[in-house]
């Protein structure tokens, strides 16, 4: 099975501009996203997606691949249908679409997010990981999420949920089972294309979350359990943290 890994990769933030570009001990984060993609066993090719010059350059600097995107998109996925629809080199079955702020992304995430498409029946794969603390579940940048029976994700929230009605919030992990998403996505290359054409729903933009749209147009998306802890740097501050400084 052809599997392609993608990361989408732009200049601008708002809350940390140029953040592929940020330096981590020596290596670009940009750098060093790529260089933990490339571990991963079941990939077929690793690629960069970005819409600025500087990042295009730095990756070609390095030795990565990269391709140069419209400035238009609004999300990853966006970015990595496009792509995908100009490809001519490969004869793609899945896309995994790597986030470009999370420097020590392991391999083995990645490598189960493709396990999830040996199953012929998975359309789109993320993954969770189960929530230790109050202060991780009560975070607003933390997103839940809520599965049924077949591991298939139903609702995500900034908010803490479902709602722990009889106990005390410090007392809520204690009686329910939260779980955080991890900000990497699987697609089937149809199904990637179909998703990139939806209008976004009421749904996505109260919580500003575009797995929302998906769910809303009745699209499956199967959540496999990681044991890896997701460490993604989102402003200066957490950058200082990940370098040591």
């Amino acid at each position: 099975m052809n599997i392609i890994g993608i990361i989408p990769s732009r200049f601008s933030s708002t809350r940390f501009p140029g953040k592929p570009l940020a330096d981590i001990n020596g290596t670009s984060m940009i750098q060093r996203v790529y260089e933990q993609a490339k571990k991963a066993k079941r990939l077929t090719d690793v690629v960069i997606a970005t819409d600025d010059e500087r990042i295009f350059n730095h990756v070609n600097e390095f030795g990565g691949q990269v391709v140069m995107t419209a400035p238009t998109h609004q999300s990853g996925t966006d970015r990595c249908a496009e792509i995908i629809e100009k490809d001519k080199k490969h004869d793609l079955v899945v896309v995994i679409n790597i986030q470009g702020d999370e420097p020590y992304i392991h391999p083995e995430q990645i490598d189960q997010l493709c396990g999830c498409f040996d199953n012929s029946d998975t359309q789109i794969a993320t993954l969770v990981n189960e929530i230790k603390s109050s202060n991780e579940l009560f975070n607003h940048n933390n997103v839940k999420v809520i599965l049924n029976k077949l591991s298939e994700a139903i609702y995500f929230s900034r908010s803490p949920v479902p709602y722990c009605r009889n106990f005390p919030e410090q007392e809520w992990i204690k009686h329910h089972t939260y779980y955080k998403h991890i900000g990497i996505y699987g697609y089937r290359r149809d199904i990637l294309l179909e998703i990139a054409k939806l209008e976004k729903t009421k749904l996505e933009i109260t919580e500003s979350l575009e797995q929302l749209r998906w769910i809303e147009n009745s699209y499956k998306i199967r959540a496999e359990i990681t044991t890896y802890e997701s460490v993604s740097i989102d402003t200066p501050e957490d950058l200082l943290k990940v370098s040591g400084r």
